[in-house]
C-alpha cells in the first residue's frame, strides 16, 4: 500500500474514509471518543498539506434508509473538539447542496458527509453509488481499518476511481503494518495467547497461527473445551460439544508441526457465575461436578508467565477469565502484567480484540506494549489469513 507519507495534499479535496462508528447515550452524546483520535494524525497530514479534509464513515445500522437517530451530525460537535478546528457538516452524498458546500471549503478545512449507510448501496459495494460519492474529491484516503474487511462502495468499490491517487492514512498503514509484522516477520521465538468463551470464533486464526508460532497458549472459556478433549472433568464450566473433535484435531496438529500447546493447569472454581460466588481452586485440574471455570489458577499463572517471559513476539487475543469481575480477574491481570514486562525487555507485542483491550485499559498498561490494534472484525479476518478488500483495492489501483 501507499502510505499518505508518500503524497502531499495541497490544493486537493480529499475523500477520507474514516470508521466514526463510535457509541452514543440516549441523549446522543459520543461515550468512547477512541475512533475519533486515532484518525488525527491523518487528517492533520491531509489539512497541514493545505488540502481539503472531506470526512466519510457509517454510524450504526440504518439498514440502507435514512434514520434520524443515526445521523453523524450527532457527533460533529465531539468531531471538533478532538480534531481541534471545526467540522463542517456536508450533508447526504447525493444532495445537491453537499457539492456546492465542499467547493465552499478552503484549504486546511474539514468537513464531514452524512451516514453512507443511508443507502443500501454502500453495504452491496455498488459502482454507480461508489462512483457518485468519489465525484466529491480528487484524492481517496482509506484510514478506516474497522471495515476494510467489508467490500462496501466506500471502502473497496471506490478506489477504482482514484488510478494512482489512493492511499493508506496512517492508521489503516500502521495497523496492516503490525499485523503483518507479528505474521510474517516475527523475532522468534513467537508466542500467541488466544482466550474468549468460543473455539468456534478463533479457530481459522488458530489453524493459520499454527503455522506461524513456536508457542500457543489457549486459555479462557475456550480451553474448557481443549481440557475435556483431554479428558479432564470440566465440571459445569462452558464449553462446545461439537468442537470437541476439533480441539483433538488442532492439539494433534500442533504436536506434528512442533508447536508447543498450553492450556490451564489449575483453575479458579465458582459456584455460579457471580461476583459472590463461592470459590474453590484445583490442584490437579479436574473440576467437580456443579461447578464452573472462571479463571487460570496460580499454578497456571506461574507457567504461563515463565513462557511470555521467553518470548520475543507475543500476539494477545482474548482474556483467560471473566476479568470483569474482579474476584476473576487476576488470570487476564497478570497475562497484561507479563506481556508489559516482557515488552520493556524487548518483545514485540500486538493486543487485539475488544476485550483484551479492555483489559489492558483497566490495568493501565496501554503505555507498555507495543501495539494495540483497534480493528475488531477486519483484525480477526487479517489474522485468518484472508486478504481485506480494503487493502486488497488500495494495492490493486495504487498505480
Amino acid at each position: 500500500m501507499k502510505s499518505i507519507n508518500e503524497t502531499n495534499f495541497n490544493g486537493k479535496k480529499v475523500l477520507v474514509r474514516v470508521d466514526y462508528n463510535v457509541p452514543l447515550n440516549d441523549q446522543f452524546e459520543v461515550t468512547d471518543t477512541t475512533r475519533i483520535e486515532r484518525t488525527i494524525k491523518t487528517v492533520n497530514k491531509i489539512t497541514g498539506d493545505g488540502g481539503v479534509a472531506i470526512l466519510m464513515s457509517h454510524l450504526g445500522r440504518p439498514k440502507g434508509e435514512p434514520n434520524e437517530k443515526f445521523s453523524l451530525q450527532h457527533i460533529i460537535g465531539k468531531c471538533s473538539e478532538i480534531l481541534g478546528k471545526p467540522v463542517a457538516f456536508l450533508g447526504d452524498v447525493t444532495d445537491k447542496e453537499t457539492e456546492a458546500k465542499i467547493n465552499k471549503l478552503k484549504a486546511g478545512e474539514i468537513g464531514l458527509l452524512e451516514n453512507l449507510r443511508f443507502h443500501k448501496e454502500e453495504e452491496a459495494g455498488d459502482v454507480e453509488f461508489a462512483k457518485a460519492i468519489a465525484r466529491l474529491g480528487d484524492t481517496y484516503v482509506n484510514d478506516a481499518f474497522g471495515t476494510a474487511h467489508r467490500e462496501h462502495a466506500s471502502t473497496a468499490t471506490i478506489a477504482q476511481f482514484f488510478k494512482g491517487n489512493c492511499f493508506a492514512g496512517y492508521l489503516l498503514y500502521e495497523e496492516a503494518m503490525n499485523l503483518e509484522k507479528v505474521l510474517s516477520e516475527p523475532t522468534e521465538p513467537f508466542l500467541a495467547i488466544i482466550g474468549g468463551s468460543k473455539v468456534s470464533s478463533k479457530l481459522d486464526i488458530i489453524n493459520n497461527l499454527l503455522t506461524k508460532v513456536d508457542t500457543l497458549i489457549v486459555a479462557g472459556g475456550m480451553s474448557y473445551t481443549f481440557l475435556h478433549a483431554m479428558g479432564v472433568n470440566i465440571g459445569n464450566s462452558i464449553y462446545e460439544p461439537d468442537m470437541v473433535e476439533t480441539a483433538r484435531g488442532i492439539i494433534r496438529k500442533a504436536h506434528l508441526r512442533g508447536v508447543d500447546i498450553f492450556c490451564p493447569i489449575d483453575n479458579i472454581c465458582a459456584d455460579k457465575f457471580s461476583e459472590d460466588a463461592d470459590i474453590y481452586v484445583t490442584t490437579q485440574n479436574h473440576i467437580p461436578d456443579g461447578w464452573e471455570g472462571m479463571d487460570i489458577g496460580p499454578r497456571t499463572i506461574r507457567k504461563f508467565a515463565s513462557i511470555i517471559k521467553g518470548a520475543k513476539t507475543i500476539l494477545w487475543n482474548g482474556p483467560v477469565g471473566v476479568f470483569e469481575m474482579d474476584k476473576f480477574g487476576k488470570g487476564t491481570q497478570s497475562i497484561a502484567l507479563c506481556v508489559a514486562v516482557a515488552t520493556m525487555a524487548g518483545a514485540f507485542s500486538l493486543i487485539g480484540g475488544g476485550d483484551s483491550i479492555a483489559a489492558i485499559n483497566k490495568y493501565n498498561l496501554q503505555n507498555f506494549v507495543s501495539y494495540i490494534s483497534t480493528g475488531g472484525g477486519a483484525m480477526l479476518e487479517y489474522l485468518e489469513g484472508k486478504e481485506l478488500p480494503g487493502i486488497k483495492a488500495l494495492n490493486v489501483y495504487e498505480k
